[in-house]
């Protein structure tokens, strides 16, 4: 079974609006809709936004049988060329706010028990790839994204992805995560950004999910 692991419910409907035969319930205070998707059965679980919503989340779905997890959603952009509204999917993703650097002398984003600090996806080809940046953040702070672009090559920012990747290979489950970008650095207030475009994002992304 695929479960689908998404941070907000504005999120969520894209697919939930592109589901037959949907049932919801309530698991540990989390909303969980089961429903037919190109013919096959998924679940869908709206984690809440943060690392450790999307972990939580990510755990709970393996242990009801997910043999597969996807996530989509917004992301900002950190490449000049990238437009709002551009679909990427995820190849790599790092937690940018793990720091064991003093400790291990390890890069930023390493896990105690990882020798590297990415994790690897599974990428179809049908969009463009990137790597996505994760952490507990949203802002417009120069030092965090010149870390996350120069230090850790990515080209994208979100609250959720590392975590879940983090969580599925522990449990050798494989996973999949594509973006909409809501935002891009360099062109006005993230935040800002963020509130005027998440409509076409959303649109974007509930096309995208048509079965």
């Amino acid at each position: 079974m695929t479960a689908y692991v998404i941070a907000m419910d504005n999120e969520a409907q894209c697919l939930i609006d592109n589901l037959a035969n949907a049932e919801e319930t309530k698991r540990f205070g989390r909303r969980v809709v089961t429903g037919e998707h190109g013919g096959r059965k998924v679940m869908l679980v709206v984690a809440g936004i943060g690392k450790t919503n999307a972990a939580a989340a990510a755990q709970f779905a393996i242990q009801e049988g997910a043999t597969e997890l996807v996530n989509f959603g917004v992301a900002g952009g950190l490449e000049p060329s990238m437009q709002v509204g551009d679909i990427y999917e995820v190849d790599s993703t790092v937690q940018y706010d793990f720091d064991l650097t003093q400790l291990n002398g390890t890069v930023m984003g390493t896990l105690n028990e990882y020798d590297s600090p990415y994790f690897q996806l599974r990428a179809t080809g049908r969009f463009p790839a990137r790597r996505v940046a994760t952490g507990d953040r949203f802002n417009d702070s120069d030092a965090d994204n010149d870390l996350i672009t120069r230090t850790l090559g990515c080209a994208l920012r979100d609250m959720e992805c590392a975590a879940i990747a983090h969580v599925c290979d522990k449990a050798k489950v494989a996973f999949r995560s594509f973006k909409c970008v809501s935002d891009v650095r360099g062109r006005g207030s993230a935040p800002g950004q963020y509130a005027a475009n998440l409509r076409l994002c959303l649109e974007k992304l509930t096309a995208l999910l048509k079965a």
